[in-house]
């Protein structure tokens, strides 16, 4: 997150926050009041005006939703376009905004799992977007292969581009389809580690999940969104919503870390949670 450093009207309840995502801009939403065009168009000048790296400015006038997790996005000002390409710890990610999911404010979080990553890993990234994730871990970690699903076509075009991008032929395998069937067909019992960076739907894929890895287990990055009040855990909450989902399926596992990745909204929190398999029943 980026904090306004050049504008602000006590009249107007735009938020300060934007993200840059290579050379465009998104000022995220506000409230609607008669005010706030000609107020987000005095920001657009101003935020363009401050950095001169970027090249257009776009307006996210909803919530990111639906199967694509994808985000209405309108143009302010600058080159008329949502396709750019952004740079993240050495590798380069093609997308378009208004097509393909992508947030910038995952980079801390993509670091960090690409650094419990171990030489000769097998991955398995559920809901991989523009292969983000999975570029990352096969570009720092050059043994490692990552199977990176998404469900999205247009994404799955962007994470093709990207393999060519960033070189790492034949170590992201694009998949596009859902995540249950792709693995329920082709890869199970294969990976020591599975990614389910999609909050919305996390818990209902954790068999899935659980069916991918090898028999003798290995982890799982597992992300959620939860409303926890003030005296409330939201880690504490998923965590104990998970371990009641694994405890009933007869899998021995342990979470021995947790975080709130970021704030999304008023008690919302966006969480995850490393899980250690330590076995796969029969039955899977």
């Amino acid at each position: 997150m980026r904090k306004n450093p050049v504008f602000y009207s006590k009249n107007c309840s735009l938020s300060s926050s934007y993200d840059i995502i290579g050379d465009i801009a998104i000022i995220r939403s506000i409230p609607n009041n008669p005010s706030s065009l000609r107020e987000i168009g005095k920001f657009s000048r101003a935020l363009k005006n401050f950095n001169k790296n970027i090249k257009t400015v776009l307006f996210q006038s909803g919530s990111i939703d639906g199967t694509f997790r994808l985000r209405k996005l309108d143009y302010m000002l600058g080159e008329k376009r949502t396709c750019t390409v952004h740079k993240e710890h050495n590798c380069l990610f093609s997308v378009d905004l208004e097509k393909c999911y992508f947030s910038p404010r995952l980079s801390h979080e993509r670091w960090r799992v690409l650094r419990k990553v171990m030489a000769n890993e097998v991955v398995v990234n559920m809901f991989a977007g523009v292969g983000c994730f999975s570029i990352l871990i096969v570009k720092w970690i050059k043994s490692a292969k990552v199977y990176s699903i998404d469900i999205n076509p247009i994404a799955i075009q962007f994470m093709q581009k990207n393999v060519c991008l960033n070189r790492v032929y034949g170590k992201v395998i694009p998949l596009l389809g859902d995540a249950k069937v792709i693995i329920g067909k082709e890869l199970q019992g294969l990976a020591d580690r599975v990614l389910m960076p999609l909050p919305e739907r996390a818990f209902e894929y954790l068999s899935s999940a659980l069916l991918s890895l090898k028999k003798s287990g290995g982890w799982i990055h597992y992300y959620a969104f939860e409303y926890a009040k003030k005296t409330e855990s939201p880690t504490d909450k998923i965590k104990f919503s998970v371990s009641k989902k694994l405890s009933s399926l007869g899998v021995l596992y342990d979470i021995p870390f947790s975080r709130i990745v970021r704030s999304i909204g008023p008690n919302w929190y966006q969480v995850v949670i490393d899980i250690k398999i330590m076995n796969i029943p029969d039955r899977f």
